[in-house]
This record gives structure tokens, sequence and C-alpha cells, in this order.
């Protein structure tokens, strides 16, 4: 039944309309947000990024986000429900095969992306794809190829997966695909999802890298890489023998270049350490990414060296795990090279250590440096500002260790 009075002024789904527009409005804002700054800062190195996480937690919508931030276009591509040759390219016929051969025709998506010149393929629901399709879109991963088709240098890859756990007939990917993402496990943050629910997203937006740090970020990152496969060979590939784990990220002489692009990246821009891990982790896995960003962390401590040449101008890290590899590393080289005045200097650096950060950091390189003293050298008197502190703080321990001992 109609109310003319009401049907001349509008139309039910017009407001309906202006309604879900009001809904859309959004902002977005600056926000620490480490997930979003990792996936910008691989988008930024080129290099395709999977990313994993729940149905349901904004993957999707985190890439609608991400290309509006970015202008660019999206494309979705929805993987499971595609044949092969939708990405291998269907075989077109000529006039004279024999001559001419038979091309492959790409898709119509191909098409459009190579027209516009730049955009983001966002590949969805990658761990529901059947293993062929997952052969076929090898080289659209790694070549950007797609049958005859090359797609151009502005094109960035994402795609998004589930766990196969909560997949509608998940697949594990095959160790060849999974071999060419950087993986990143994507989670929810309640106050994000609040605030946005409320109006206002975190911004995406690109790293500034810094002009001046270009060439020396390179340096860097292959002096951090080529170090760590230096003294462990046996991480230069390593392929899981779990299938699970084959679908992840693992040690390959390509995932390390990839990871040597993110380390370059990372330091040019000057990204926090939670993105540099996530982004080392999610390239070789996690037990080589965190075996490199402890090699990072040596990387940036002072010389031991440099240390006893100038021990009233020493800068200590303030992490207790590097002040203790330092305090170690000056011992160690005194020991190597055991002269009067490099120990002196030794225990000048354990009372700095001592003024600023926890006493007990002291107490192990105090008793090796005490054990090396020679018949003939003055006692200096900088052990009587330790002795008070190493002694306290092995008190704390025996009472520690008593204490357990009688739980």
């Amino acid at each position: 039944m109609e109310f003319p009075s009401e049907a001349a002024d509008f139309r039910p789904l017009d407001v309906a309309a202006e309604l879900l527009a009001l809904l859309h409005d959004t902002t977005t804002e600056p926000r620490a947000d480490t997930q979003l700054d990792a996936l910008t800062l691989a988008v930024s190195a080129d290099l395709p990024v999977l990313l994993w996480g729940e149905p349901g937690i904004g993957k999707t919508a985190a890439l609608d986000q991400l290309a509006a931030a970015l202008e660019l276009p999206l494309t979705t591509v929805i993987a499971s429900v595609h044949e092969p040759s939708d990405f291998a390219g269907l075989p077109v016929v000529g006039d004279d095969p024999a001559e001419q051969g038979v091309p492959m025709a790409p898709p119509d998506w191909a098409v459009r992306l190579v027209r516009a010149g730049r955009g983001l393929l966002f590949l969805d629901e990658l761990s529901t794809a059947p293993p062929a399709v997952q052969a076929a879109l090898l080289r659209v991963v790694l070549e950007r190829r797609v049958g005859a088709l090359r797609l151009p240098p502005g094109i960035r890859i994402v795609a998004a997966a589930n766990p196969r756990s909560s997949a509608a007939d998940g697949w594990e990917l095959s160790p060849p695909l999974a071999n060419r993402f950087v993986h990143l496990q994507w989670t929810y943050d309640h106050d994000v999802v609040v605030r946005g629910l409320g109006g206002t997203w975190p911004k995406a937006a690109l790293p500034r890298l810094d002009p001046g740090r270009l060439a020396d970020a390179v340096t860097f990152a292959r002096r951090a890489v080529c170090g760590l496969l230096t003294t462990r060979p046996g991480l230069v590939h390593q392929l899981p023998k779990n299938e699970v784990r084959r679908g992840g990220p693992w040690p390959s002489p390509r995932s390390w270049e990839m990871t040597l692009r993110l380390i370059a990246f990372a330091t040019a821009a000057d990204a926090s350490r939670d993105v540099l891990s996530m982004l080392v982790r999610g390239a070789v896995g996690d037990g080589p990414g965190l075996e490199l960003l402890a090699a990072l962390d040596r990387m940036d401590l002072p010389d031991p060296e440099a240390l006893l040449a100038d021990p009233a101008a020493a800068v200590l890290p303030e992490r207790g795990d590097l002040r203790q590899t330092v305090l170690d590393g000056v011992v160690a080289a005194v020991r190597k090279r055991p002269e009067q005045s490099r120990w002196d200097a030794a225990w000048s650096l354990l009372v700095r250590a001592l003024e600023t950060g926890a006493p007990d950091l002291v107490v192990v390189p105090a008793a090796t440096l005490a054990a090396l003293r020679r018949d003939d050298w003055q006692v200096p008197a900088a052990i009587e500002r330790l002795s008070g502190a190493v002694s306290l703080a092995r008190r704390a321990d025996q009472a520690a260790v008593g204490a357990g001992a009688r739980r």
C-alpha cells in the first residue's frame, strides 16, 4: 500500500542509503600500531605480505583502509573461487599456432591493473585455495606475471589467510608459495576496535625513509645478515619437517634476501624494535629471526677496547642483558691482554655500571676481574666502592637460593 504524501518526498531505500553513508563516514588519526606499521613498511619494500588471522578480525577492512590511505586502487581476488587458468592465463589460438605459438591471455583484473599502472592486489582466502591454484599463484607472487602479462612495478601484493583450523575446507600453504611471503600474524586490538567503531581508525601511512641514511642502511643490513649466516651456515636453508610449519615463514636464500631488504628499510625509516621483530620473524621464522635480532643487538654494542681506552666517557646500554654482555666483553678483553692499566680501567667501568644500573649485573664481572690480578698489581680504589654492593648482591642471591630450597 502506498502513502502518497510519503512517496512524493522520498523513497525508503534512499533514506537507507543516507543512513549507510553516515555509518561509513569515518576518520583516521595517527596512532602507534605495530601491525599496521609492519604492513606498510613491507608494502613500501615491495615484498608480498600474507596476513594470518581468524575470520572476522578485520584483515579485509585493514586492506581497504590501507589502499584508501595510500591512494592506491584496490583489486580483490578471492583465490579460492578461481581456477589455475585465472592466474596462469587462458590459451588463445591464433591464425598460425606453429608460427606464432599459443599465447596465454590474462584475466580482466590483471589487465585493469596494468592499465592503472599502480595499485594494491589483494589475494584473499589464500588458505582455502587448492594446491593447483596455489601452484599457479607462484609466478604471480614472485615474478608478477599473470599469463603473458607482467604487472608493473607500481603494483603491491598483499594476501590474507585463515588458519587451517578455522578456514572453510582449508589447505596448508605449499612450501614454495609460503616462502615467497612475509608472514604477519594479524590480531585485533581492543582499544583500536572500540575507537574505530566510534568512527576513528588508525591512519595508515608509508614509512618516511631518511635520504641521508640509505647507504648506511644497506651496509648495516648486509653486515647483519651476512655476519649471522657466516657463523651459522646451517641457517641458510632449513625446510621444516612439519607440514604446518612449511606453510609459514622459514629460512631460505630467498627469505634471507627479503629479510635483508626489510632490515634496510626499517633502518632507513628508524622503525621500532617491535616492528623489526615482527617483520624479521615473519620472513625467516621465529628461531632464525630471534638469532638475527640478537646479532643486531650485539652489532650496536660498544667496542670493549674503546671503553677501556676512555672509561670516563663510556656510555653503557640501558637494557640489563646488553649491559651484562658489554661488561663480560670488557673482562674478556682484559683477560686476552692483561695489563695493569687495562685492569684498572675495567674496574672504573664496573663502578660506572654500578652507579647507573642494577648492582647485581657487576657481581660476576667483578669476581672474574678480581681473579685476573697479578701479584705486582696495585689494588685500585675503585674496588672499595664496589665491594659493598657486590657483597650485598651476593647475600641477596644466597638468600633467594636458601628460600627456594626451603619451599
